[in-house]
């Protein structure tokens, strides 16, 4: 499938799920609004003001301040650009390893593919936020580290999406003319394979994106996210001490964390919904 294919396939999806076509229209807001940050807001999410635990909507702090005099709106606005880049790297990353590591068990098959299938059950059966948390706590909690566990962590289920596409695309009548024609092993996967088999696993990796945001937010929340940049986890966290009092700091990067989380799962659900004939009711 040629490049312009693949965007005209894409594209068409869009046009078929309205769901998915709201979703990347709030997407799209959100990365403006995190990408224009410092044009959007004049306070540093690193500035301490006088005015301490300010309710919303006092004087220039839209959504109040911190018991230390952050400005919140600031806080969530670049927290959102951490969110975002750990969240979008992140599962690009395990994308490509599940593709990758997929494909090549699928179409090679053999020891290969046992050994590369009895890894992603070892993956699958250990729970994977408790190994984040020791190798978090090992090798410490850098934005980079974070990003690389999560990967690390949450490619197998991209793998074995990608394995059963592969699978069942190897047989195709066009797999098999290119084989007698002479192409390479490699140009067959890489060129007839894996474009045409990849779609699931994008929708898939959507999805991944929303769980390595809560992933990201639940280890900062418990105090073993990056302290050096500010993150949603990291204000609730941070809030949740004075509740009662300051209920907005955690409330408002809760409500973040919340909306991002749903259109990235509005935009996988819409590709799902497009991609899946049956689903919708049409062949």
């Amino acid at each position: 499938m040629t490049k312009k294919g693949f965007f005209s396939s894409l594209w068409s999806y869009v046009r078929i799920s309205a769901k998915l076509r709201f979703g990347l229209i709030l997407l799209a807001l959100i990365i403006l609004t995190a990408v224009c940050a410092p044009l959007i807001t004049h306070y540093s999410p690193y500035y301490l003001g006088d005015d301490l635990l300010v309710p919303p909507m006092t004087g220039d702090h839209w959504l109040g301040t911190t018991k230390m005099g952050e400005d919140v709106f600031s806080m969530v606005i670049f927290g959102g650009q951490t969110s975002l880049k750990i969240g979008i790297i992140a599962a690009a990353l395990s994308g490509l390893i599940g593709v990758l590591l997929g494909a090549a068990a699928g179409y090679f098959g053999g020891k290969l593919d046992k050994v590369l299938t009895e890894i992603m059950n070892i993956f699958l059966m250990i729970p994977s936020f408790f190994l984040i948390l020791i190798v978090v706590a090992m090798f410490g909690s850098s934005m980079m580290n974070v990003m690389l566990i999560i990967a690390l962590t949450s490619w197998p289920s991209n793998a074995r999406m990608m394995r059963a596409q592969v699978l069942s695309l190897k047989e195709r009548t066009y797999v098999k003319s290119a084989a007698v024609m002479g192409e390479s092993r490699a140009r067959i996967l890489f060129h007839y394979i894996i474009p045409n088999g990849i779609y699931p696993i994008i929708a898939n990796t959507t999805m991944n994106v929303a769980q390595a945001i809560l992933t990201e937010a639940s280890l900062s929340f418990l105090g073993l996210g990056d302290p050096n940049i500010v993150s949603w986890g990291q204000m609730i966290m941070q809030g949740k001490s004075y509740l009662v009092n300051g209920w907005w700091v955690s409330v408002f990067a809760g409500a973040a964390i919340m909306i991002v989380v749903i259109v990235f799962y509005m935009i996988g659900d819409g590709l799902n919904y497009a991609m899946n004939p049956k689903g919708r009711g049409r062949r």
